[in-house]
């Protein structure tokens, strides 16, 4: 099985919460990480229209071993680059932040989702491939980030503003540079894959065990659906950890992290420091209860059509309407008032779950 799936949580933790306090606080000349960069709008064309100043990333969790040391390796149980050369990717998620930026959305984008992957150039062969269908994440191991977001933006008719490239080596540092991120099971773990063995309870795990947790999807019997889950709930606790008081006025504590996180991130090309600072100003009332996360939804768990095999397929409407939401920057959840005397009922047709939300909490009581 291959890593780094761990990376999805990161996404509002680097890009916007961290910005918030950590940059805005000490300013970007105590910011020593260098950003690299990477062009990945390039060349592509016929690209969906923006309809708001929202803002949306697409953020991919790497798993190259390229740059490990032996004892990294050994540590994280990964394999090396003799057991997986190059990189792939095999988490992805859209982030949306609202035109107000008072509100933002988290969606996990199922790396095994039935794709048509448009005519490109490889990138292992430089040989002109035509359109081909296949799983989503192929189109970052045949044609990097470029490739990505032009498959994403077919099929979703979602302009991508910014991408957001994360390893998982900065992720374990993230995790340790907070102190460990507490998080709660209510069963046993035993995950022969990820080397994760965990009994039921509350625990406070620290970056490799981290990494090892978001990465599990064997010990269940739910796959990707149910790593996706434990990634959305680990990302709500990582959330709550960075913006918590113990480290928000631990400047010490705080630079670490925020170093932490910046060292770890590749971008692309247009984004720049001084549009995290004026991201993390933004973003300073941003609340983890205003913070949805959610899965595209799907119609099917085991599609098999054009030579691929155990894909899952979108829910033709649901993901069409959720786009159409993003898209239009509205309302996930909606308030329904039958009676003017009546109190609303909520509707979330999308399944959605709140960075608030802290399963530890209700464990307590």
């Amino acid at each position: 099985m291959k890593s780094a799936r761990a990376i999805r949580f990161f996404t509002i933790l680097s890009i916007s919460i961290v910005a918030i306090s950590g940059i805005t606080w000490m300013g970007l000349g105590r910011i020593t990480a260098a950003i690299p960069k990477l062009d990945v709008f390039a060349g592509l064309e016929n690209r969906p229209k923006k309809e708001s100043s929202a803002v949306n990333y697409l953020i991919v969790g790497s798993d190259t071993r390229e740059g490990l040391s032996r004892e990294e390796i050994k540590r994280l149980k990964v394999g090396g680059t003799e057991v997986a050369a190059g990189k792939r990717s095999d988490t992805m998620l859209l982030v949306h932040i609202s035109k107000k930026r008072d509100k933002a959305a988290i969606i996990s984008i199922p790396r095994d989702s039935y794709a048509l992957i448009p005519e490109h150039k490889s990138i292992n062969t430089g040989n002109v491939i035509g359109p081909a269908y296949s799983k989503i994440n192929s189109a970052y191991n045949w044609g990097g980030a470029p490739l990505l977001i032009e498959t994403f933006e077919s099929m979703s008719g979602l302009r991508i503003d910014h991408y957001v490239e994360i390893n998982f080596v900065g992720f374990v540092r993230m995790v340790d540079a907070l102190g460990g991120v507490e998080i709660c099971t209510k069963r046993d773990i035993n995950d022969p894959k990820s080397h994760l063995t965990l009994p039921a309870g509350r625990h406070i795990l620290d970056g490799v065990d981290s990494l090892k947790y978001v990465r599990s999807r064997t010990f269940d019997g739910l796959g990707d659906i149910g790593r996706m889950k434990r990634q959305q709930e680990f990302a709500g606790a990582m959330l709550r950890k960075a913006t918590s008081a113990g480290v928000l006025l631990n400047p010490i504590k705080l630079l670490d992290f925020v170093n932490s996180a910046l060292a770890s991130v590749t971008t692309d090309s247009n984004l720049s420091q001084g549009d995290l600072l004026t991201l993390g100003k933004q973003l300073r009332n941003l609340s983890a209860s205003n913070v949805r996360t959610l899965t595209i939804p799907l119609k099917y768990y085991n599609y098999n059509k054009n030579g691929v095999s155990a894909a899952v397929l979108w829910d033709p409407e649901l993901s069409v309407e959720l786009f159409d939401r993003i898209k239009n920057d509205e309302a996930l959840i909606d308030k329904v008032k039958p009676e003017p005397s009546a109190s609303p009922s909520i509707v979330d047709k999308f399944a959605t779950g709140s960075a608030s939300d802290n399963p530890c909490k209700q464990a307590k009581e």
